[in-house]
């Protein structure tokens, strides 16, 4: 099997930006969600509990703007969007506006699998998980000290969506201190039966308006996965992401325009995206477990195990043979 996932890409991922620990910190992150998702994927485990346990991975880590860590809203929460899809099937599960649940991707799974919904929002998606007994947190659990201290900074400089090159940052800085106004995770993966799955996963925008949904729950736009051409998770500005419905357009390309996943997902991302100043990227698998993996920011937090079980993980141009770490 074959795994790649993201940990979120921006402008303000750039060699001055990351301090040698916060690096150090964010490597780590993604080799221990690559081997929690490979992990299941040797063990004959299905595409969907390779790419759900690497994302849970990325929720419990407070590096990633998912789950612990998450970005918060101007109100002070943290409010927790996810969706899963099923490449084999088209079945899909999503929710959005979630505040309780330990782990956002894990109640989308259960909203795929065991209602006859796609999409659960706010307080109905988190008494879903009552019903369903999973984990459940209260969303002090959530905030971290690099968060509040984030949000403090939109506040004085007076709310919403920020530039947040504005924002100094030190590397002296609490390690989970985060400047980053988006930032998401996902998952794609391909499993021995050659099916096909993607996963997404975000505390959204730091600042956002309360109830502000972004790309990463909306099918199509923030996750899609067919086994005929690919399975797809981005991560980047969500407004444009929803616009440009990215995750479907690679697929679509693929099968209306014959042409290979490299080229669809790097047309999207190198040109249509970037045309309009829409900054993000996007990772995906074809169905013979080929990746691509093209951002049009500085940098994008990511990483793949090939079919061999070699990890390779990248935050710039550049990928590396997780051995050399």
């Amino acid at each position: 099997g074959v795994i790649a996932i993201h940990g979120g890409a921006g402008s303000d991922i750039t060699p001055e930006n990351l301090s040698p620990q916060r690096k150090a910190d964010y490597l780590q992150g993604l080799v221990t969600a690559l081997r929690a998702g490979h992990a299941r994927l040797q063990n004959g485990d299905s595409a969907l509990d390779a790419i759900e346990s690497a994302v849970r991975q990325m929720e419990n880590d407070p590096v990633f703007n998912a789950g612990r860590g998450a970005s918060l809203a101007l109100n002070g929460n943290a409010e927790l969007d996810a969706s899963i899809m099923d490449g084999a099937t088209r079945t899909a599960g999503a929710v959005t506006g979630v505040t309780r649940v330990k782990n956002p991707i894990t109640l989308a799974r259960a909203v795929m699998e065991r209602s006859p919904y796609v999409m659960l929002t706010g307080p109905g998606a988190d008494e879903f998980a009552i019903d369903q007994n999973l984990e459940r947190v209260d969303n002090s659990y959530f905030l971290t000290p690099g968060r509040l201290a984030q949000l403090e900074q939109i506040r004085a400089l007076g709310g919403g969506p920020i530039n947040t090159a504005t924002i100094p940052y030190h590397p002296s800085d609490h390690p989970t201190k985060d400047v980053e106004k988006h930032g998401t995770v996902g998952a794609v993966a391909r499993d021995r039966s050659g099916s096909l799955a993607a996963a997404t996963s975000t505390g959204g925008m730091a600042g956002k308006r309360y109830g502000r949904v972004g790309d990463s729950p909306i099918i199509g736009a923030g996750t899609f996965a067919e086994n005929a051409t690919c399975a797809v998770s981005t991560t980047g500005h969500g407004e444009f992401f929803i616009r440009w419905a990215v995750a479907s357009d690679v697929a679509a390309r693929m099968r209306y325009g014959a042409i290979s996943l490299d080229r669809a997902a790097s047309d999207i991302v190198l040109k249509d995206l970037q045309a309009v100043g829409a900054e993000g990227g996007l990772i995906a698998l074809d169905s013979k477990g080929n990746a691509a993996l093209p951002f049009n920011t500085p940098g994008m937090y990511r990483g793949v195990v090939t079919e061999s079980g070699d990890i390779y993980i990248g935050i710039f141009d550049t990928m590396m043979n997780a051995k050399d770490l």
